[in-house]
């Protein structure tokens, strides 16, 4: 069993940045490929970016235009999101998810096939 943990998340100004870090807890996290998703008020919840295990992989949703990078450092168990230009239309709740499927270089940007999900935390952008 994973437990992700998400942090980073605030409120910042247009143009600004941040930096998201999704701890996880118990076996297996380092193998498996992990996402990020977002969901904004009264809008279904949306993949950012993923990365494989290794992090040899990565995707990224087409609206972000490269400002965002996804990370992992397997080491601390931890996947990052560094965002960058940051918009109001950015502003939701963003959410770590880890899709148990060890050794996986498949990057997956469905919210099905992830089986462990975060709280998520808050992101505000001021315009």
């Amino acid at each position: 069993q994973v437990q992700l943990v998400e942090s980073g998340g605030g409120l910042v100004q247009a143009g600004g940045s941040l930096r998201l870090e999704c701890a996880a807890s118990g076996r297996g996290f380092s193998s498996y490929p992990v996402a990020w998703f977002r969901q904004a008020p009264e809008k279904g919840r949306q993949v950012v970016a993923a990365i494989s295990w290794s992090g040899s992989t990565t995707y990224y949703a087409d609206y972000l235009k490269g400002r965002f990078t996804i990370s992992r450092d397997n080491a601390k168990n931890t996947v990052y999101l560094h965002m960058n230009n940051l918009q109001p239309a950015d502003t939701a709740v963003y959410y770590c998810a880890a899709r148990g499927s060890p050794y996986n270089d498949f990057v997956a940007y469905a919210a099905g096939d992830y089986d462990y999900w975060g709280q998520g935390t808050q992101v505000t952008i001021s315009s």
